[in-house]
């Protein structure tokens, strides 16, 4: 998993993780005491979900979404972050496009 800073001076991608458990039923949409609760989701029918990760690493320096913009004509063509209006907080990554992106590192 990439680790994303997107609400900052600068967006970017900043570091590694990985899944350590797969998704589940975000419990928090269920309580209407907090900010993330959906009246819309309850437990027998959830619309959100979570995964739980643990940290890998920082990466060697930033990769900004800027720069990752310049790619998006080539190595990055499919890429859903470069997508306009794509506002995702989860996103799919291929294999090719993970290993240019730690190429860029």
């Amino acid at each position: 998993v990439f680790f994303y800073h997107s609400n900052c001076d600068e967006p970017g991608i900043v570091g590694l993780m990985e899944v350590v458990k797969e998704g589940y039923p975000d419990h928090t949409a269920f309580d209407p005491e907090t900010k993330y609760y959906d009246p819309k989701s309850d437990p027998d029918n959830p619309r959100w979900y979570m995964v739980d990760v643990r940290y890998k690493r920082h990466l060697k320096r930033n990769i900004s979404l800027r720069e990752l913009k310049a790619y998006a004509d080539a190595e990055l063509t499919d890429l859903p972050l470069l997508r306009k209006g794509n506002r995702l907080s989860i996103m799919p990554v291929t294999e090719s496009q993970w290993d240019f992106i730690l190429s860029l590192e």
